[in-house]
């Protein structure tokens, strides 16, 4: 697999090309695969934690009780209750508002059925179905867990597209976050690095720029 000094190289050229914008622009990472059938059932559904972040994940906790009092202490994104998710049934307008504020949700076991019955139907196609969490595990932890996460999904094409970080970050950090995803893509492949056809990254206005031939590096 291409290693984290090339990674590097690689960012460093891409922002290197990119046209200064008046915003902050996200460097993405692209890998097509080739060998593999999405027609025939493949799929892509990871959370991958990325080690190095400056702008952590939205994550709303679905519970009651002490859960609910733990994650609003956790400064939770969001904290909503069963009233709340009652109150989304029949207004999809509303639910669609609301799912799309958030980049993951957490939900306590007791309220997964309604999750399910309330949300379901829209959580499921965006590949957002929350995260089950026990009633007595640790609140804060999958808080701290998910915050630096991002959602790898295929949409029925060979090939993915995710947010590694922002061109503010070090181009050692966000090399470190795309080692990050291929390293959790490589054992979701049914030949590891063997599907992976092309590696590019770029920045969100600036063209793709692919990775180059790799030289075998000797480390000490």
């Amino acid at each position: 697999m291409i290693t984290e000094v090339q990674l590097t190289e690689l960012v460093k050229k891409v922002k290197a090309e990119t046209k200064q914008r008046k915003f902050t622009q996200a460097i993405e990472l692209i890998i097509n695969f080739k060998d593999i059938d999405v027609k025939k059932g493949f799929a892509l559904n990871e959370v991958v934690q990325l080690p190095k972040t400056n702008s952590p994940a939205t994550v709303c906790v679905m519970a009651t009780g002490d859960m609910s009092l733990k994650a609003k202490k956790a400064n939770a994104d969001a904290v909503i209750g069963t009233e709340e998710l009652e109150k989304f049934a029949n207004n999809k307008r509303e639910s669609r508002k609301f799912i799309n504020k958030y980049d993951f949700f957490l939900a306590d076991t007791k309220v997964m059925p309604l999750v399910g019955k309330t949300l379901g139907q829209l959580l499921g196609p965006r590949g957002k179905m929350p995260t089950p969490v026990p009633f007595d595990a640790p609140i804060e932890s999958f808080l701290e867990r998910f915050r630096s996460s991002i959602k790898v999904r295929t949409r029925a094409s060979s090939s993915i597209s995710c947010k590694i970080g922002d061109e503010s970050m070090e181009d050692s950090d966000l090399a470190t976050n795309a080692h990050a995803v291929l390293s959790a893509i490589e054992k979701k492949l049914p030949n590891g690095e063997r599907n992976i056809k092309r590696i590019m990254v770029k920045t969100t206005m600036g063209k793709p720029i692919k990775q180059v031939q790799e030289v075998k590096k000797k480390f000490a």
